[in-house]
């Protein structure tokens, strides 16, 4: 059962009002705006007519939405239940340049169809993959889905381009005013204020940007151009497929699927405040969210999706997760995905408003990765998996130009800093888990002694192992239970021997001793039996040892009794 973190005004359960829902609904749809860059150049890379691009950038809309919407149910077997919307995924954007410019629209729409159904299928094993997503895999992957934006963050906010790399003095006083107002009022107000700061801020940008003439004569010229409603599924070019494509779409889903894991595991971190790992049955259904997400732009006519790490941090930076959000967010860009004015108002946005309002939300993404990195005791292994992954993975920003050469089936590996570390990440968890699982044992000869020495024993070895404190002490008091209670009762007529197994995933505790075995009882006794018969007491403590462990089994093999405890890490 997840607790609410204090600092959430609206958790993910909760319904926040009609007008607060809406504020907070246009909020991220300023965030997913940005993202819309991403098909328009995708739309110039190709040469596409003007009608055609703006086909291309409605279609993605409605696949936003349908993500949006799907990832927020909280019941059934498709969404995880979160405010996590999708976007244009930066992930595909090299290998959707490449189907356009190689087989035009068709073999684009046909390629993205293909993605969203590789991750669909992808989607139906992910509960059974925890094991390539420990805590250091997936918060390195939270971190980088911010850091692999900074360049961009940066550059908007900076009001620099490749041909002008002179920060001009307009656009600086915008963005640190516009980011100045956030952050003053996510720290120093509380309450709608702290909720609403993102659009506030966003306003006092435009206000500021409009008084500088940032904004300008060109939007306005545009918006008049533009009918007010239109509808965007006529025209469709249809499908086709190539096969030597196939790879290069291959890795982009398996990088938007890296991504996806890492945002909806800091969902369920920001939304719990006693998180302690991935829940991959939820990671499952978010994945079949957003690969339907992608199926249904591939259908339609618009570009591949993938979850919205900038989102994500929206959320927790305005302290509010509710999935009520999710669902305003899809329906609006529904409707703007009909109403070519109003999208370009967001879709147009000042550039020093989008740096100011990345670097707001990407602030919490890095953080919250960090922190999910360091929830573990680092050993030699994880310091590699990070540390060669973060180094790996920032060359592809520091050294752009060294991986030109890749072949182009791998390009969109490298086409972005997170792909890179986190393929680099789960690669090299695979490896250097070789000879990971570890095991110690103890002999105890029962007596007083034994709670001492049971909790010396495994105070060494899980420290040693890294593994959480929470886990080892809930093992040693399950240990110290059996030991206790054998001796209390007088069933051992030899010595107990403990062998504790760690791997990472789960800390497995085989006890074994000559004499007769302990019951472990699934319903406590009534407190006045207990009084009553001392006997009782042993059930009560073979009780207390089922409550500690995840899962116990317990069997006798002639006069060797032997007790199998398993908690999961």
């Amino acid at each position: 059962m997840s607790v609410k973190p204090p600092n959430l005004i609206y958790g993910v359960d909760d319904r926040p009002p009609f007008w607060a829902s809406l504020s907070l609904g246009v909020q991220h749809l300023c965030l997913i705006a940005i993202g819309l860059l991403l098909p328009a150049i995708l739309a110039s890379e190709a040469g596409l007519t003007p009608s055609l691009a703006e086909r291309l950038v409605s279609m993605s809309m409605v696949a936003g939405g349908v993500g949006a919407i799907l990832q927020a149910l909280p019941r059934g077997p498709v969404g995880s239940g979160f405010l996590c919307p999708p976007l244009c995924g930066p992930s595909f954007l090299a290998a959707s340049i490449m189907a356009a410019k190689a087989g035009g629209l068709p073999l684009l729409f046909g390629m993205t169809t293909l993605s969203g159904i590789t991750e669909v299928l992808l989607s139906r094993i992910m509960h059974r993959l925890r094991f390539l997503f420990p805590a250091e895999v997936t918060g390195l992957i939270v971190a980088m889905v911010g850091i692999t934006v900074i360049r961009f963050a940066a550059s908007n906010f900076l009001g620099i381009s490749p041909g002008n790399t002179v920060p001009t003095p307009h656009n600086l006083i915008v963005a640190l005013l516009t980011l100045a107002c956030m952050v003053g009022l996510n720290v120093w107000s509380k309450g709608k204020l702290r909720m609403l700061c993102v659009i506030i801020g966003i306003t006092v940008g435009y206000a500021i940007a409009w008084a500088l003439d940032l904004v300008g004569a060109t939007l306005t010229t545009h918006l008049t151009d533009l009918p007010l409603v239109y509808w965007p599924f006529a025209g469709h070019t249809g499908w086709s497929l190539d096969v030597s494509m196939i790879v290069a779409f291959v890795v982009a889903t398996l990088c938007s699927v890296l991504k996806t894991v890492g945002d909806v595991t800091m969902c369920q971190k920001i939304n719990d405040e006693t998180w302690k790992r991935p829940d991959m049955g939820n990671v499952k259904k978010g994945v079949l969210a957003n690969g339907l997400a992608c199926l249904t732009a591939g259908l339609l006519g618009g570009m591949g999706q993938s979850t919205s790490s900038s989102n994500v941090g929206l959320s927790v930076g305005t302290g509010a997760t509710s999935r009520v959000i999710g669902f305003y967010t899809g329906g609006l860009l529904l409707l703007l995905a009909f109403c070519p004015k109003i999208a370009a108002v967001f879709a147009h946005m000042p550039r020093p408003i989008i740096g100011a309002a990345l670097v707001f939300s990407l602030s919490f993404m890095i953080a919250a990765g960090l922190q999910i990195i360091l929830s573990r005791m680092l050993d030699a292994r994880k310091i590699f998996v990070v540390g060669i992954s973060f180094i790996f993975g920032l060359s592809v920003d520091i050294l752009p130009h060294v991986y030109d050469a890749v072949p182009a089936w791998i390009h969109p590996v490298f086409a972005s800093s997170l792909a890179a570390a986190a393929m680099s990440a789960v690669i090299l968890n695979l490896i250097l888990r070789i000879g990971i699982a570890q095991k110690a044992s103890l002999s105890l000869a029962l007596s007083r002694e034994s709670a001492r020495d049971i909790h010396e024993f495994m105070a060494k070895w899980g420290q040693t192992w890294g593994a959480r404190k929470e886990v080892i002490d809930r093992l040693t008091a399950a240990l110290t239970e059996i030991a206790e209670s054998v001796t209390a009762l007088g069933l051992a007529h030899g010595p107990m021997s403990v062998v504790v197994s760690f791997n990472e995933l789960k800390i497995q505790a085989n006890v074994s001793y000559p004499g007769q075995a302990l019951d472990f009882p699934s319903k406590p006794p009534h407190p006045e039996d207990v009084l009553l018969d001392s006997n009782v007491l042993a059930a009560l403590s073979g009780y207390l040892v089922r409550r500690y462990a995840d899962k116990i089994k317990a069997s006798t093999q002639g006069d060797q009794v032997r007790i199998q405890l398993e908690l999961e890490h």
